[in-house]
């Protein structure tokens, strides 16, 4: 079934279809946010993976280069970031394909790669793949708006609420 999954690198002439396709599965991405993207894998800051599932547009994930979590950023350690794979296509191996392709970058690159997860559960796939994969945590704790949350601190349980990881290239 993998052969029918195919992965590249974004190209200026994907930033329409991936807004048209996150728009109609209501995946909230602006056309704005998507040609930010672009341009930041023209920059470097980024490189963006787009996924394919029987010629469709069914993903995407990037890796970004710098990270915005300071744990990261002290150790030079890329971020593979804002995963998604379109509702009708999950369960098809397309995030495992995905991340097997991004993770072969950062490994070559890098020589490790790490990823922040929510807490709640619409993050429960994801955290359960990212442990099957060989992710662990950093060891900091839980982190909101990719700052260190202290004891007894109150924060909202949403998107910015993570719990960062990292693989090493075995």
């Amino acid at each position: 079934m993998t052969n029918s999954i195919e992965i590249r690198q974004m190209t200026e002439s994907d930033v329409e279809l991936v807004y048209q396709v996150f728009t109609e599965h209501g995946v909230g991405k602006s056309r704005d946010y998507i040609q930010r993207c672009w341009e930041q894998n023209v920059t470097g800051e980024r490189i963006t993976l787009l996924a394919f599932y029987q010629q469709q547009f069914a993903g995407s994930l990037h890796l970004l280069t710098t990270s915005h979590y300071p744990y990261f950023v002290e150790n030079g350690i890329p971020e593979i970031n804002d995963f998604n794979v379109i509702p009708p296509f999950r369960n098809r191996g397309i995030g495992n394909a995905l991340m097997e392709a991004i993770e072969n970058i950062a490994f070559e690159k890098y020589g490790i790669a790490g990823i922040g997860v929510g807490l709640y559960q619409s993050y429960g796939s994801a955290q359960r793949m990212y442990a099957k994969r060989g992710y662990i945590p950093d060891g900091r704790g839980v982190a909101y708006q990719q700052q260190p949350v202290t004891p007894g601190s109150m924060v909202r349980v949403d998107d910015d609420l993570n719990l960062y990881f990292t693989k090493v290239k075995l």
